[in-house]
């Protein structure tokens, strides 16, 4: 996932009371003490997954208790679930951990293409599907015999993929600014959609029901239809997005952005969406995931010394200050 650029936007010190938000509410504040960066966030059986550097960090949903910990995930991105295993993208060690999400338990690691940031499990072909930034392509891992089964090329740098369940996989290609459409049956690139000017491509989200795509970019969310791949509208959201999810449940779409919002949107119809705010959360939460059993977003982010940049020119986080912002959707 790409890092999150330092902009120029206020910077939270607090987290205010949202009592007058009908959409979101701040419930808890999961700290976490070791340090390290993060990436994605996942929730699985009530235990909150959390990428932080070198290890997944692993909480209680409710509470924020620890819960243990996933070692040895070298520049972690990710972390996904089939019916019986875990599997996190080690960007830097270019592999997958393969664990026991009952134990915690790591069972063996699987080479894939080069940087493999975003994961997801694919129900209609079985498999597990790392998206390579290194290598521009896609790995397919069948989690029985925990081997890569088919790498496909996608042409540039994939973000996050979603999957219609009925053999297509669309991706975001963040250095082309496009979407493409990849044939499961085929394993092959089957069309390539333009955001219409759009930049940056990073969280991606669908909606089964309406056959929409929803694509986080760079202050604008963009609305494809994913029969053919024509852009169906263009939102205002807040700056350096880098995640997305959708709540078919209520009609709702969350950007995580990483200026320190949420962007909530209202599905009005299969065609219509309106904002409905910026809702205030920290600087740096860019990720989200959603439990849609609880009915709680969570967010990763930490504390920064605005005196003292990396070299990238981004602040440098406070040692220990690392957390995760648990929202609940109302």
């Amino acid at each position: 996932m790409k890092k999150f650029l330092l902009v120029a936007a206020a910077i939270f010190t607090c987290l205010v009371s949202h009592a007058q938000s009908k959409n979101l509410e701040l419930v808890h504040t999961f700290h976490i003490k070791s340090d390290g960066w993060w990436d994605y966030v996942a929730v699985h059986n009530d235990k909150l997954y959390v990428s932080h550097g070198t290890q997944v960090n692993i909480l209680n949903a409710s509470t924020g208790d620890s819960l243990g910990v996933i070692l040895n995930t070298p520049g972690v991105h990710g972390i996904a679930f089939d019916q019986t295993k875990g599997f996190t993208s080690n960007g830097r060690s270019n592999n997958v951990t393969v664990f026991n999400p009952i134990t915690n338990e790591s069972i063996t690691q699987i080479q894939t293409g080069q940087n493999p940031d975003a994961i997801m499990y694919e129900p209609y072909t079985r498999t597990i599907i790392t998206c390579n930034g290194g290598s521009y392509d896609l790995s397919l891992i069948d989690p029985k015999t925990e081997k890569v089964v088919q790498t496909i090329a996608v042409g540039g740098k994939p973000e996050t993929a979603v999957t219609d369940k009925e053999g297509n996989v669309f991706v975001n290609i963040e250095d082309k600014n496009e979407i493409v459409k990849v044939n499961m049956k085929t394993f092959k690139v089957e069309a390539r959609w333009s955001l219409g000017g759009a930049e940056g491509p990073t969280g991606l989200a669908i909606d089964l029901a309406a056959k929409k795509l929803f694509a986080g970019c760079e202050k604008q969310l963009v609305i494809l239809d994913i029969n053919n791949g024509n852009v169906v509208a263009k939102l205002p959201i807040g700056a350096g997005c880098d995640g997305v999810v959708f709540n078919p449940l209520i009609g709702m779409i969350y950007t995580a952005n990483g200026e320190g919002t949420i962007t909530v949107i209202k599905k009005i119809d299969a065609n219509n969406f309106s904002v409905l705010e910026n809702f205030p959360t920290k600087r740096g939460a860019r990720t989200i995931t959603m439990d849609m059993i609880s009915h709680f977003i969570y967010l990763p982010t930490a504390e920064f010394d605005e005196t003292k940049k990396d070299a990238n020119g981004r602040s440098l986080m406070i040692p220990g200050s690392f957390q995760v912002l648990a929202l609940r959707f109302i």
